[in-house]
């Protein structure tokens, strides 16, 4: 399976980023880099809340219950175009929790746009990204957390170092990993259990818990 950086690079990627350049007045080289890192970046995070007790059967469930299907792919111009991305903002209410102005903050520091031009192209994103999930559920017949955890991990193969904005260099990454391996893995889980203070509800609770 193409990483996501593969993803990023093919033509759905390059619509996704004119469509974004033209819908927030940033260039398409900017709106590239805010796009490869931004990515990796809902990824890492939905991959990490995979480690809580219900994070992977939620997300599970959100992406075969039939509403990110990836129909959304079919019409991008229509769904950026819409201005309504009010699921987008639940989304990464639910997989970001209170960390995503720090998310915005550490995306606008890497790539020079400002934090309120990232705040508006993150909720364009993550409808995006939950449908191309669903459709590679899908067609790889994703119906457990173990094919979940090998969907994300095969998406972000390659985006992990250098200067992609992948997982290794992700905002929230040094958080999780409690190895400091640059991945988070069953051993991660492992060591933020045996933590004195919270334990791993207490990390994950405080990364991706509701609101």
């Amino acid at each position: 399976m193409s990483g996501i950086l593969d993803l990023i690079n093919s033509d759905l990627g390059k619509q996704i980023i004119g469509n974004i350049s033209q819908q927030t007045g940033i260039n398409e080289n900017q709106a590239a880099d805010v796009v490869s890192s931004s990515v990796p970046e809902l990824l890492g995070a939905m991959q990490g809340n995979m480690l809580s007790g219900d994070g992977a059967e939620g997300l599970l469930g959100a992406l075969t219950g039939g509403k990110h299907d990836g129909s959304i792919l079919d019409n991008l111009g229509g769904f950026l175009g819409g201005g309504d991305f009010s699921d987008g903002g639940k989304i990464l209410g639910h997989v970001l929790g209170g960390n995503l102005g720090a998310v915005e903050t550490g995306i606008s520091k890497k790539t020079g746009v400002d934090s309120s031009i990232i705040s508006k192209i993150l909720p364009m994103l993550a409808p995006i990204i939950m449908g191309y999930l669903g459709k590679q559920a899908k067609s790889n017949n994703v119906s457990n957390s173990s094919d979940l955890g090998g969907l994300l991990g095969s998406l972000l193969t390659g985006a992990t170092s250098g200067n992609s904005g992948g997982l290794g260099s992700s905002i929230l990454t040094g958080a999780l990993d409690q190895n400091g391996d640059g991945k988070l893995d069953a051993s991660d889980a492992i060591a933020a259990v045996t933590k004195k203070k919270g334990g791993l509800g207490g990390l994950l609770g405080g990364l991706f818990g509701k609101k």
